[in-house]
């Protein structure tokens, strides 16, 4: 492998239905609102059709370490509410699965990151700080999950009202 090539895997476990966690993550342009300490900027580029198959979305995000990254991310494949293929360009270029599965009153959200680190900066850095963008990934990944919650929690609050 590379070394600006990462293998991630994430696991989220929230109390909510895949539908409810479906319905929030097939609205990129809204990842600011709850995400926004990843995601700060979301340009829909194509909205794609069934299950967003073919949507494009511009990225501008960053994580906890002190650099943005640009990129552009493409449904390759929607298996909606289910999950999604997502296809990476930019200063990231790879591909990432997401997949999210039932288990009892608990959605299992999994993200599998195939990716390479293609800023000329990171291949260069990759070789000594890999485990530190590993962490800096994971930082990104926990935020996302801190974030659903609160966005389930702000969903449900709204329908009850």
């Amino acid at each position: 492998m590379a070394a600006n090539a990462f293998h991630l895997h994430s696991r989220w476990r929230v109390e909510a239905s895949v539908a409810e966690v479906a319905a929030i993550l097939m609205e990129p342009e809204r990842f600011t609102d709850w995400w926004g300490e990843v995601y700060l900027g979301i340009e829909v580029l194509d909205r794609g059709g069934e299950g967003g198959t073919g949507s494009r979305i511009a990225i501008h995000s960053r994580g906890w370490l002190p650099y943005h990254l640009h990129w552009t991310a493409t449904v390759g494949e929607s298996r909606a509410p289910h999950g999604w293929t997502v296809e990476a360009t930019g200063d990231l270029t790879g591909r990432g699965v997401w997949t999210l599965t039932q288990d009892g009153p608990v959605a299992q959200i999994d993200y599998d990151w195939r990716v390479l680190a293609d800023r000329p900066l990171f291949r260069v850095l990759s070789v000594v700080m890999k485990p530190l963008l590993a962490w800096n990934h994971r930082w990104a990944m926990a935020r996302g999950e801190e974030g659903l919650r609160r966005e389930l929690a702000r969903r449900r609050r709204l329908a009850a009202a």
